[in-house]
């Protein structure tokens, strides 16, 4: 797969972070009130935490904006700054950023790996025709799902910024580890000056990505709330039904129960049934009234629930009961 170059279409900053030890709870309870603080920011599309992984051994933070002016001003303002010196006291060392313009968001929880390049104006040929080169070699490996690369920003990055993905850890480090890494990472050793992150995950979650790759205004948490209870209802009751036969005691068959519940709704129900499904009520378009996807969110909400609820009365009294 060749490499991208992509103009301005959204810009993303990828910050790392190392927490020092004792202060992760107070460190992400301050965090979610910088992200908070970056919602109320024109053009902000999401704002989200990881936190560190086997393969991401520092908290990451990704911020999302519809434009590189929309990023720059929350990054350069007042705001981030006074919250920023409030925060300090929970950092152990400086923090890393990568800014890349445009890109595509992964719809698989694929791990990413975050390249920095420093390169003199003279070499920009020669070290684009080395990348061309590295993301050969890197499409012949297993598990290798893309690369992305991104220019320079003025006023917010100098840096030449590539992105990586494999579909897992493993495949990865057959990467980051093969003799035709280090040999290209020789040829181009006038590129030395260089960083690279990992990153699990891609920042997943269970609410998807719109269509075009850029992430859309998060729900509100009403709408997460009823959403989730829409996928929770019938996931649970058929699990019910399903482990019945069981016998389990209560304690067992609920911790069960749960787990089950919690893999089925984040690989089936959320991405499969409840997103589809009320996707134009989690996330409307810009253009739409208000009121009619209100409306029409609710409605879809109501019907799906009697309709559930029918289908469940019917069962368990009708057609079987539960011993």
């Amino acid at each position: 797969m060749t490499t991208e170059k992509l103009e301005d279409a959204g810009a993303t900053v990828i910050i790392g972070l190392k927490v020092l030890p004792g202060l992760e709870q107070e460190y992400e309870t301050w965090q979610k009130k910088v992200n908070a603080a970056s919602a109320r920011y024109a053009g902000h599309l999401g704002a989200e935490i990881s936190p560190p992984t086997p393969v991401q051994p520092d908290w990451v933070v990704v911020y999302r904006f519809d434009s590189v002016a929309h990023l720059q001003a929350w990054m350069n303002s007042a705001t981030r700054q006074s919250l920023l010196d409030i925060g300090s006291k929970y950092f152990d060392g400086p923090a890393t950023q990568q800014v890349v313009s445009g890109g595509t968001q992964p719809t698989d929880p694929l791990v990413t790996v975050v390249v920095t390049h420093r390169v003199h104006p003279d070499h920009v040929d020669d070290f684009l025709d080395w990348q061309h080169h590295m993301s050969q070699e890197e499409s012949k490996f297993e598990g290798f799902r893309g690369t992305e690369m991104f220019r320079p920003l003025e006023g917010l990055q100098d840096e030449w910024t590539t992105l990586y993905r494999f579909d897992n850890a493993e495949h990865l480090d057959a990467w980051l580890t093969s003799a035709e890494r280090q040999k290209l990472l020789a040829e181009g050793a006038k590129f030395n000056d260089f960083k690279l992150r990992t990153v699990d995950n891609s920042f997943g979650s269970w609410f998807a990505f719109e269509d075009n790759g850029k992430q859309a205004p998060p729900p509100s948490e009403t709408k997460t709330a009823i959403a989730v209870w829409v996928g929770l209802y019938p996931t649970v009751v058929l699990l019910t039904l399903a482990l019945s036969p069981l016998h389990m005691p209560l304690w067992l068959g609920l911790l069960v129960g749960n787990l089950l519940s919690s893999f089925i709704m984040s690989f089936f129900t959320m991405p499969y049934y409840v997103n589809p499904l009320l996707k134009r009520w989690l996330r409307p378009k810009p253009d739409e009234p208000a009121a009619r996807t209100h409306l029409g969110g609710l409605g879809i909400v109501a019907a799906v629930t009697v309709f559930w609820a029918f289908v469940f009365y019917a069962v368990t009294t009708q057609i079987w009961t539960l011993p």
